[in-house]
C-alpha cells in the first residue's frame, strides 16, 4: 500500500481522482457521506439579487440522524432544501441554522438519507504541503486529490474574517459546500470560495479556500439548539468594501442597510474607524467589531472627492435583513 502518511503523497498526481488501494480507510463510505444540495429561495429574499433564487453545492453528513454541514450561502433564506445522496434517493431537508461569522449553514434531512456521517476530524493544525481529498456528491469521479498551499487570515469584502483559512490546489469544479478529508479520512473543512491567487505575492494559481471545521466546534450545540450561535452577533453595516491600491475604497451598498442609511456613498475611500486610521480589511472590521455588539453606533471617517468627512452608522444585526427559516 502507498505511504499515506508521507506529505508528499498526492503531491505529483494533483487533480486526479483518489484510489481505494492509496488509502487507509474506507474510501467509499468517506465520499458517501458528501451530498448534492438544491435550494430554492423566495425572489423578494434580501439575498436574491446578489446570490439568485436557485442554488445548488454540496453538504457532508455529520451526524446518523442526518444532520448536513454546508457552505451557508447556499441555504441563507431558502424556502425549499432537497439533498441528494450517491445513493441515488433524494430527500427534502429545511434549514436549521447559518451562521454569519463562520459562514457555515446546517440543514436536516427531513427523513432517512441512508447515508453514513462523516467522522469529524482537526483542522488545527493543518500544515502546508498536506495531502487532502476535495470530494462532490458522485464518489470517486467527484472527488480529487490536493494539496494545502496556505493557511492563513481571510477578510472577504462583505464584513467576514476567518484566522485560519485553508487554500487549496487544484480547485474543485464542485467547491460550494465540497467536503475536505485528511488522510485519515476525517473531514477537516467545507468548500467556500473559487480562488484564483491561493498563494499571496504569487503567479495566479487556482484553488479553493476552506472554512476549516475547528471553528464549528465551539458553537455547533447552539446552532442546533437555537439555529445560531449564543452569543450577541457583530455590527453589520451592509457595506462591501475593496482594497484597491492601499485604499479601502466602498464597492457596495446593501439596499436599505445601515451604511446607505447613513449617507455612505459608492466610491467613498475609508480611512478610519472611530478616530483610527485602518489601512486594511482585517483591521477595519476588528475596529468595526471590538465596538459592541449588532446596534452600535459605528463612526466612520472617509474620504469624497478629496474631502475628508465623518459619518456614524447605526449598525445591525444582518439576520435581521433575511427571511427566518421555516420548517417544511
Amino acid at each position: 500500500m502507498s505511504d499515506t502518511s508521507n506529505p508528499q503523497f498526492w503531491s505529483m498526481r494533483l487533480g486526479s481522482h483518489p484510489q481505494r488501494e492509496d488509502v487507509s480507510f474506507d474510501l467509499d463510505s468517506v465520499l458517501s457521506s458528501v451530498v448534492s444540495l438544491r435550494a430554492t429561495i423566495p425572489e423578494d429574499a434580501y439575498t436574491a439579487p446578489l446570490l439568485g433564487t436557485e442554488r445548488e453545492g454540496q453538504g457532508v453528513v455529520i451526524d446518523d440522524s442526518g444532520t448536513v454541514l454546508t457552505i451557508g450561502y447556499l441555504v441563507t433564506e431558502a424556502e425549499e432544501v432537497w439533498l441528494i445522496g450517491n445513493n441515488s434517493k433524494a430527500l427534502p431537508a429545511h434549514v436549521v441554522a447559518y451562521d454569519q461569522e463562520t459562514g457555515l449553514g446546517l440543514v436536516q434531512a427531513l427523513g432517512n438519507l441512508e447515508l453514513p456521517a462523516a467522522e469529524i476530524g482537526e483542522s488545527f493544525p493543518v500544515a502546508v504541503g498536506e495531502p487532502i481529498i476535495m470530494a462532490g456528491q458522485g464518489g470517486t469521479e467527484e472527488a480529487v486529490n490536493a494539496q494545502v498551499v496556505s493557511v492563513r487570515e481571510f477578510a472577504g469584502s462583505w464584513e467576514y474574517l476567518i484566522d485560519d483559512a485553508i487554500f487549496t490546489i487544484p480547485a474543485h469544479s464542485k467547491w460550494s459546500g465540497a467536503g475536505a478529508f485528511n488522510r485519515l479520512g476525517q473531514l477537516i473543512g467545507i468548500g467556500s470560495l473559487y480562488i484564483q491567487q491561493v498563494i499571496p505575492g504569487e503567479d495566479q494559481i487556482d484553488g479553493n479556500m476552506i472554512v476549516p471545521i475547528d471553528i464549528l466546534k465551539p458553537i455547533y450545540d447552539d446552532l442546533i439548539k437555537l439555529g445560531r450561535p449564543g452569543k450577541p452577533p457583530r455590527p453589520w453595516l451592509g457595506m462591501t468594501t475593496a482594497e484597491a491600491d492601499d485604499k479601502l475604497v466602498v464597492a457596495g451598498l446593501s439596499k436599505r442597510g445601515p451604511a446607505m442609511r447613513a449617507g455612505v456613498d459608492l466610491g467613498d475611500v475609508i480611512i478610519g474607524i472611530a478616530g483610527e486610521p485602518v489601512k486594511s480589511l482585517p483591521t477595519m472590521f476588528r475596529k468595526i467589531w471590538a465596538l459592541g455588539s449588532a446596534g452600535v453606533t459605528v463612526p466612520l471617517t472617509l474620504e469624497r472627492d478629496g474631502q475628508t468627512m465623518s459619518i456614524s452608522i447605526d449598525s445591525s444585526a444582518r439576520q435581521e435583513y433575511l427571511k427566518k427559516p421555516s420548517i417544511n
